[in-house]
């Protein structure tokens, strides 16, 4: 460890390995105050076009708004974003697991992909970022393979001329929590040419969860070279993560059956069973056995030249390593339906996982952007590449239900139950994946007077193998835009998107390769900012299709196993002002969510909203005070299955599991003394105990309960 975080700062000294950061001014209408973030053409739009003249759904949060709404994890900071839930298993430790218009959604780092396959890389700290951004709908034309649902790109913090500015931050908080966390800017050349940056935290924490502590060490420097016309930067990051995992995967017996909060169709799948609910801070792991230790460590590069007013060169490549030491043992799954605890909350069995993981990356986004005119019309035009190699390697071993004495209401840490290192190793088993993605683009961005058009296309051409077998994929994806600026603020929008992913298989019906995945939207819009107001309004109507799913139950005759279509509908609405010295946002959105058998999608709720005000004084006495709170508010969600209970004598029952939403209520308190600064924030203020969902298999996941941080900010 010690040597990549001394070979991490080295690179401030390595003047041969700088990088390019785009710093490019927006040029905006001198009485329009922009109150939205930005996005750059390194961000998720990979354009400087304004969000309000983007013909798509955009949500950008700088850190500033995440940190002050007391965000602590990647998935806090979208909790207030429509259409999006950030917390969908409740509270997690092992990563962010977010949906987008009730779907998965990737997860990329400055345009490049930072996650594959599941648990086996560092999850991102949110203290090294930027901002956050959410590109809803499909976004294949310019990422290559991905979910319709869109990506959440993240930001990060880099040198750069524009960014000077040294602070000192220490968190005192809840479960224990001790952070202390650095952000140096450094001028090294005197006049901005040469910069440099250290982002780096330390933090020691406990969690909600017994026994599973969050503890971090993230050391980020960076290097950039800027003479005005080329810039080049060089990032390195270096993570280690010491904690346990936060799902516990508790039983229905102990969590759903008794809860008020939680409604099961079947009545025989709780008869018999205790009436107790075990807290919320559960933990089913054994402190002896259980880990979720994670290592990464990357370099990234950043470049960019302007070759003339009209032609500018692009790019951002990434090399990334990271291991995973994950242990977990849980009280084993027995079918759905079926009581995984006794009556007095003893435990049937007891499943064991340990598989340590890995996963290494190489991948490159480079592009051409050219701004010209033909006439009255304007053109930006990109034309890019895109290569990607990733492999991932994991070597898991799983003793499934074996026999325990363990009581959730009397839990025994003593590690008298973790099975011999000689049983894990007799189970072990090795799965490996390689994926080489490699993607041509090209869009062109036509504004004519008040229309702005847009259309893209792209070429990606996939191979994916395990080690022994391997699939070749293509595909070709299409989107498709057009806005109509008005004088008096008001943007009405309508667009086209594709997206694909590939699966990997062999379909037994026609014994040919399966296809990939595609997805399409419409999406229709208005966005509405009055010239020189602090008043900024979005409003879209959406429809997305997923196709090429697996077969719907029951269908016969199928002519393949990729039948299935999903079709997702919704409307979202979010709105900023600024009236005097009160800052408000709000957000509302609603879905219609259908899967391939007609069922509404698991875990998502179809109505959410929320609220945020906060009230800083501009003068007076108690200018740099910061007064705020908010609401947050979803709707229930469901789970179907089949169950097989001795009950119902075997047979097929369908059920049915419904979580009860939840209404939350988040504050903040500082002020801000130029210098330094004193804030604290609360989440979940009241501490409602609420299930993030409960599943069909027989599990609920408790929410996210009461943080309280305070955080004392020295700037030098």
């Amino acid at each position: 460890m010690i040597r990549k975080i001394l070979l991490s700062t080295t690179l401030l000294v390595m003047p041969s390995v700088a990088l390019a950061q785009s710093e490019a001014a927006e040029e905006t209408d001198p009485d329009t105050i922009i109150v939205t973030g930005q996005v750059t053409n390194f961000g998720a739009t990979k354009s400087e076009t304004p969000i309000l003249e983007t013909a798509r759904s955009v949500k950008v949060i700088d850190s500033e708004e995440f940190l002050e709404k007391g965000a602590l994890t990647l998935d806090d900071t979208l909790n207030y974003t429509a259409g999006v839930v950030g917390d969908t298993f409740g509270f997690s430790t092992r990563g962010d697991f977010p949906r987008v218009r009730g779907l998965d959604v990737p997860e990329y780092l400055d345009n490049i992909q930072v996650l594959f396959g599941y648990y086996n890389n560092a999850r991102s700290d949110i203290y090294m970022l930027e901002q956050v951004e959410v590109l809803k709908g499909p976004a294949s034309v310019l990422y290559g393979q991905g979910s319709p649902g869109g990506i959440l790109n993240t930001v990060s913090k880099r040198a750069g001329p524009d960014s000077l500015d040294r602070e000192i931050v220490v968190d005192f908080g809840t479960h224990d929590r001790k952070q202390i966390a650095t952000d140096l800017g450094l001028d090294l050349s005197g006049d901005g040419v040469w910069t440099g940056r250290i982002v780096a935290l330390y933090r020691d924490s406990g969690t909600q969860l017994d026994y599973v502590n969050d503890d971090a060490i993230v050391v980020a420097p960076s290097l950039t070279f800027d003479n005005g016309d080329t810039a080049i930067t060089v990032l390195a990051n270096y993570t280690d993560r010491k904690s346990d995992t936060a799902h516990q995967f508790t039983p229905l017996s102990v969590s759903g059956c008794p809860s008020s909060n939680v409604t099961i169709s079947e009545p025989n799948i709780c008869s018999g069973l205790i009436t107790e609910e075990v807290d919320p801070s559960l933990y089913v792991g054994d402190p002896g056995f259980n880990a979720y230790d994670t290592e990464s460590f990357s370099v990234t590069l950043f470049a960019q030249h302007q070759f003339n007013d009209v032609l500018s060169y692009e790019t951002t490549a990434r090399y990334r390593d990271s291991e995973v030491d994950y242990k977990q043992t849980w009280i084993a799954f027995l079918g759905a339906g079926n009581p995984r605890t006794l009556a007095d909350g003893t435990a049937i069995g007891r499943s064991w996982y340990d598989a340590p993981a890995s996963s290494d990356q190489i991948a490159i986004d480079s592009r051409f952007r050219a701004k010209f005119e033909t006439g009255a019309i304007q053109h930006e035009l990109l034309a890019g590449m895109s290569y990607q190699n990733v492999n991932t390697l994991s070597e898991a071993a799983y003793l499934y239900a074996l026999p325990t004495t363990f009581n959730l209401f009397n839990p025994d840490y003593s590690g008298a139950e973790i099975p011999t290192t000689a049983a894990f190793d007799a189970a072990r088993g090795r799965s490996e994946s390689e994926t080489d993605a490699l993607g041509f683009y090209i869009n062109n961005q036509i504004t004519f007077g008040n229309l702005v058009l847009n259309a893209g296309v792209r070429f990606d051409e996939l191979k994916t193998g395990n080690g022994v077998t391997s699939q070749d994929d293509n595909a070709t994806s299409l989107s498709f835009g057009a806005l109509y600026k008005t004088a008096f603020g008001l943007n009405a929008y309508v667009s086209y998107a594709e997206s694909f992913e590939a699966v990997v298989g062999v379909d037994v019906t026609t014994n040919e390769t399966l296809k990939p995945q595609r997805g399409k939207q419409y999406e229709a819009g208005l966005k509405y900012q009055p010239p020189g107001s602090q008043t900024y309004i979005t409003a879209s109507y959406f429809d997305i299709e997923q196709s090429n799913l697996s077969n719907p139950n029951g269908l016969p005759n199928a002519a393949s196993q990729q039948e299935g279509v999903a079709k997702i509908k919704g409307a979202e609405i979010e709105a900023q002002t600024k009236i005097g010295d009160f800052h408000l946002d709000a957000a509302f959105s609603i879905l219609d969510t259908e899967d391939a058998n007609g069922l509404r999608f698991p875990s998502v709720p179809e109505v959410q909203g929320s609220a945020w005000a906060a009230w800083r004084p501009s003068s007076g006495a108690l200018e740099g005070f910061t007064l705020g709170g908010g609401v947050r508010y979803a709707e229930g969600n469901e789970s179907s299955g089949t169950a097989f209970l001795a009950a119902n004598g075997f047979a097929p029952t369908p059920v049915l599991i419904e979580t009860d939403g939840y209404v939350v209520f988040d504050g903040v308190i500082g002020y801000d003394f130029d210098q330094f600064s004193l804030t604290l924030n609360a989440r979940n203020i009241f501490n409602t105990e609420y299930y993030g969902t409960c599943l069909s298999r027989g599990d609920c996941f408790p929410g996210e309960g009461r943080t309280i941080v305070a955080r004392a900010a020295f700037k030098f």
